[in-house]
C-alpha cells in the first residue's frame, strides 16, 4: 500500500513528535487535536524544533520551510478522509481511545490504516471498536519521538500480515527501527519498565533512601542515563501510574500493584515535569 498522507490524533508531546518526524521524512501530514490552542502549540514545538536543526546545521531555513509548509493544522476529526494512515496518540485511556477509533472508522477511508501510539492497551480490544480489525495496528513510538530509534509494532489478533509489513516499511522510511511485538498489557518496553520505575518508588517511599540516592545508583551502577524517579517526572506521574494499573488489571498480578507513593503524588496533581513538580521541582 502507498501511503503519502498521514494524520496524526493528538498534538500534545508524542503527537507533535510524531507528525514532525513523518513531515522530515516526506509525508503530507494532517495534524489534528480537539482544540485549536492544543494544535497551535503543537505545531509551535516543531517549528523550535526544525529551527534548533536549522541552528545546528542539520538542515537549511528552506527545508524547514518546506517541513512546516507539509503540515496541515485540524480541530476536525473528519479530516480523515484524506490520510492513508492515521496515528492516533490521544490520552491514554482505552475509553476515549476506542471512542475515537469508532468515529475514525466511519470517516476514514476503506484502504486506510488505524495505527494507536499507546504505550500498554490492548490493540485487539481498540480494534473491536471498528468494522477493520485487520488495518488496526499498535505504533509505539518512544519519548522524545524525533530523537529515539524504537517504535514498538503490536499486531492485534485480526491485523492483516500485509497491514503489518506496510507499517513496518512506513517506520524505517522514518528513520526509525521497527520492532514486532505481541499483544499483551504493556507490550515489551512498559512491561519491563514500569514495575523497575514502581519498585524505585517503593523504595523511596520505605525510605532505604533519599530520590537523589536511588537515581544516582541507577545512572551509575547500572549505566542508565537517567534515574528512574528522574524518568518517571518526564515521563509524567499519572502515565505511570495508568500504566502500572492496566499491568495490574491485565494479567492479575499483586507484582505490578501501583507504589501508594505514585498514588498520592497523582491525586496532589504533581505529575511530574509537565506540572513543575513530582519526585523533583522544575523551573
Amino acid at each position: 500500500m502507498n501511503v503519502k498522507k498521514i494524520m496524526v490524533v493528538g498534538a500534545g508531546q508524542m503527537g507533535s513528535g510524531i507528525a514532525q518526524v513523518c513531515a522530515q521524512s516526506g509525508y503530507s501530514v494532517i495534524l489534528n487535536d480537539v482544540k485549536p490552542e492544543f494544535v497551535e502549540r503543537g505545531f509551535r514545538v516543531i517549528n523550535k524544533n526544525l529551527s534548533r536543526q536549522v541552528e545546528k546545521g542539520r538542515m537549511s531555513n528552506k527545508q524547514k520551510e518546506e517541513m512546516l509548509g507539509s503540515i496541515q493544522v485540524s480541530t476536525d476529526l473528519h479530516d480523515a478522509k484524506d490520510a492513508d494512515l492515521v496515528i492516533e496518540a490521544a490520552v491514554e485511556n482505552l475509553e476515549i481511545k476506542t471512542k475515537i477509533f469508532a468515529q475514525l472508522d466511519k470517516i476514514a477511508q476503506e484502504h486506510a490504516i488505524l495505527a494507536s501510539n499507546t504505550s500498554s492497551l490492548p490493540i485487539t480490544e481498540i480494534a473491536a471498536a471498528t468494522k477493520r480489525p485487520e488495518k488496526v495496528i499498535g505504533m509505539h513510538f518512544m519519548n522524545p519521538v524525533p530523537v529515539m530509534k524504537l517504535v514498538e509494532i503490536i499486531r492485534g489478533l485480526a491485523t492483516a500480515d500485509k497491514v503489518y509489513q506496510t507499517i513496518e516499511d512506513i517506520t524505517k522510511t522514518l528513520n526509525k527501527v521497527p520492532v514486532e511485538v505481541n499483544d499483551f498489557p504493556g507490550f515489551v518496553s512498559n512491561r519491563v519498565l514500569m514495575p523497575m520505575i514502581n519498585e524505585a518508588i517503593y523504595t523511596l517511599y520505605e525510605g532505604i533512601a533519599t530520590k537523589e540516592a536511588i537515581d544516582e545508583v541507577m545512572k551509575l551502577g547500572m549505566n542508565h542515563p537517567m534515574g528512574p524517579l528522574a524518568l518517571a517526572d518526564f515521563i509524567g506521574l499519572d502515565t505511570c501510574l495508568y500504566i502500572m494499573e492496566t499491568l495490574h488489571v491485565g494479567f492479575g498480578d499483586d507484582k505490578y500493584r501501583p507504589c501508594p507513593l505514585l498514588r498520592k503524588y497523582v491525586k496532589a496533581g504533581l505529575l511530574g515535569k509537565k506540572t513543575g513538580r513530582g519526585f523533583y521541582v522544575y523551573e
